[in-house]
């Protein structure tokens, strides 16, 4: 059996935090693991500029709650349903996840959580586990799961690496150029040419 394995952000949704950064027009919050690779770092200026602001859980969460998954993205995930068990590898956190999931009819996430005091204020956030997407795929297939995996960041070649084939969808250049080694491409219904020809099965889109 093959495993379909998707990041989400930049993938399937949008970018919350280029969303929310937009909504507060906080040009340091676009920034993301294209931009920086290390994800602590990443995430510990985050929390800092929420600090700075004093933006709550909830301020974030009123911006998700306007979101729609990307055009093309719920019919996508449909299609690699009927051909695939899929299951979503994503650096995003439960508690952003619950409105946009719902929208892709909650395919398996696989995320972290974030930390929050008693006002709300977010203060930390929690790690899955260490390399989450890479020992994913590694964990699946140590029960001969074939899997195939499609990410457009930085924190998603190592996940590409590990998986039996690995997909850039939507990455930017700068991504693409440091990992020629995984087949680019920007249009879904180009994905599914490519899964399907990851795949050891015969399918048709």
């Amino acid at each position: 059996m093959e495993i379909a394995c998707l990041d989400l952000e930049g993938v399937l949704v949008p970018e919350i935090w280029i969303e929310f950064a937009k909504k507060t027009g906080i040009e340091e919050l676009k920034a993301t693991t294209r931009d920086i690779p290390d994800y602590d770092v990443l995430m510990k200026q985050r929390l800092r500029i929420l600090d700075q602001h004093g933006f709550k859980l909830q301020d974030i969460q009123d911006v998700i709650a306007t979101l729609k998954p990307l055009d093309g993205a719920v019919e996508f995930v449909n299609w690699l349903r009927e051909r695939f068990q899929v299951i979503i590898l994503s650096d995003t956190f439960y508690e952003f996840s619950q409105p946009l999931m719902r929208q892709l009819g909650f395919p398996t996430l696989f995320c972290h959580r974030l930390i929050t005091d008693e006002t709300g204020r977010v203060i930390d956030y929690k790690l899955r586990q260490a390399d989450p997407k890479r020992q994913s795929i590694r964990a699946l297939q140590t029960i001969y799961y074939r899997t195939i995996a499609a990410g457009d960041s930085y924190n998603d070649t190592t996940m590409l690496a590990e998986a039996d084939a690995g997909i850039l969808f939507h990455a930017p250049q700068n991504v693409i150029d440091e990992f020629p080694q995984f087949p680019a491409v920007h249009t879904y219904e180009d994905l599914k040419k490519e899964f399907i020809k990851a795949s050891n099965r015969e399918l048709t889109l």
